[in-house]
């Protein structure tokens, strides 16, 4: 992609159609998890489910098998990044925080690029 993205959900619109080239960390049927692709910080994995959620202030209940089999492989890169790089930070955006309108939670460590 050339130009910067301008819409509203990144990971519908381009990660999960994969109309860019990932550095895919886990995909299933439910989740996909890749490194950032304008990483913040010296690791950063962005974990998403692959069906349309908008936040994590809107799951409701017929979200809870798409945010269970979410929390399971962040636990699980959030693990092995704390064992790879002794740290390992999990974070989710809300609102105006939030750049692209779709649930997705950032797993990270080390110091911030500049």
């Amino acid at each position: 992609m050339s130009e910067k993205y301008r819409g509203d959900d990144f990971y519908c619109d381009i990660a999960i159609p994969r109309r860019i080239e990932l550095e895919v960390v886990h995909e299933d049927e439910l989740v996909l998890a890749y490194h950032h692709t304008r990483p913040f910080w010296e690791v950063h994995v962005v974990v998403v489910p692959k069906r349309h959620i908008a936040s994590f202030t809107t799951v409701a209940a017929e979200d809870e098998r798409d945010v269970r089999a979410l929390l399971a492989v962040v636990q699980r890169i959030a693990r092995q990044v704390e064992v790879d790089h002794g740290a390992a930070a999990v974070l989710t955006n809300l609102g105006r925080y939030q750049d692209s309108k779709h649930l997705h939670v950032h797993v990270h460590s080390g110091a911030e690029r500049g």
